[in-house]
């Protein structure tokens, strides 16, 4: 075997998806120098989305200042792929918690508006096929704030405009769509997410991911009931009645409002990906596939990177390495070697961590240890 794709994910919290390739060529290349490899860092919806695909398309970047998820303004971008007419958007540059503070976290307060004006950017430089990225977000706000960025207006039971955030999901009453941008009409707007939740209940938006963004039981129960509330309007308002529809719940609820304003489509965000960078041409072209995330576990079959590309191997008959900074209980059982096992399926899954430590230490060698796994796992081969 000669020719390899090197297409992992980030491990996040230590290294992004282009540094986890990097290391793993590496090894790689040290055990084999007359190696050929294809290298395609990948993700799925997730923050570095736009990274990854702005890179492997050839590209730009075009810097933007947004609202951040609390109002402050704060430095964003979009990218421009290589075609010259796909925008993405990344909600997490504007809307996401990795801009908050640790103890800034506050759902009730926070809001989309941000994400609507990079896509309002988007369309001012002309374009009209926009893909929007939306894991990673600080906000439950159903998608009210990206609407108001375009042209809605949400308004009380007296009347009066609401500024958008949780908290006033539960006061909208009526909708006014008369200024919603004109130019959305002409664009296809495609999500990318990780996750396919319903905005409503136990499995909804709110109850799901709403302790990780700061929300105590006061605040879930003020988000799940304001958030029926504001469903039931959007619905009325737009005749689309989507909060049932799977990936409505994701990021707060901005893929109910994606698909309710600007008539988006939800796609698992390894699918919009792998798409955009010619996946299937490229892996079919190699004769084994790497690839990697930092924990490996029953969660990657529900459209984290790994499961896309696995998917994409077992279809093309091609051999794939997983490589993993750490491996469930489920993924070390006997024959584990991941859930969703398919027969004829050769795939081998390996953790990184050469001997028991602590996860500091895991993170701070990281990239020390995945050169050596891949070395290792070269010189077998």
């Amino acid at each position: 075997m000669k020719r390899f794709l090197v297409c992992p994910d980030k491990f996040k919290g230590c290294l992004e998806a282009p540094e986890v390739a990097e290391a793993v060529a590496e090894g790689i290349l040290s055990s084999i120098p007359s190696a050929e490899l294809d290298m395609l860092p990948l993700a799925d919806g997730g923050e570095g989305t736009a990274r990854i695909l702005r890179e492997a398309t050839g590209g730009r970047e075009i810097p933007i200042t947004v609202a951040g998820p609390l109002g402050k303004p704060v430095r964003s971008s979009f990218s421009v792929l290589g075609d010259g007419s796909t925008a993405v958007v990344e909600m997490a540059s504007a809307s996401g918690l990795a801009l908050l503070g640790p103890d800034e976290p506050d759902p009730l307060r926070a809001s989309t508006r941000g994400t609507g004006e990079l896509i309002r950017a988007a369309l001012d430089e002309g374009l009209r096929r926009i893909i929007v990225a939306i894991g990673g977000s600080a906000t439950n706000d159903g998608g009210m704030g990206m609407a108001y960025a375009l042209g809605a207006r949400f308004l009380d039971e007296r009347g009066i405009e609401l500024e958008p955030s949780g908290e006033a999901l539960g006061r909208v009453r009526r909708l006014d769509l008369t200024g919603l941008d004109p130019r959305l009409l002409d664009c296809e707007v495609t999500v990318a997410s990780d996750v396919a939740n319903p905005l409503l209940g136990e499995e909804g938006a709110t109850l799901v991911y709403g302790p990780q963004k700061g929300a105590d039981a006061r605040a879930l129960e003020l988000l799940e009931s304001g958030m029926r509330a504001y469903a039931e309007v959007v619905g009325a308002a737009t005749g689309r009645l989507l909060a049932d529809t799977p990936g409505a719940g994701a990021a707060g609820g901005l893929g109910f409002g994606l698909m309710s304003f600007l008539g988006a489509r939800v796609e698992p965000g390894i699918e919009v990906v792998m798409r955009a960078v010619d996946f299937q041409q490229r892996a079919a072209a190699c004769d084994l596939l790497v690839t990697g995330e930092g924990r490996y576990d029953a969660q990657t079959a529900y459209g984290k990177t790994v499961s896309g590309v696995r998917r994409a191997a077992a279809e093309l008959g091609k051999p794939l390495i997983i490589l993993a900074g750490s491996l469930a209980d489920e993924i070390l059982s006997p024959g584990g070697d991941g859930p969703g096992t398919a027969a004829g399926e050769r795939v081998c899954c390996l953790s990184v961590v050469p001997r028991p430590m602590g996860l500091e230490e895991a993170v701070a060698t990281a990239r020390r240890n995945l050169r050596y796994a891949a070395s290792q796992l070269a010189r077998l081969l």
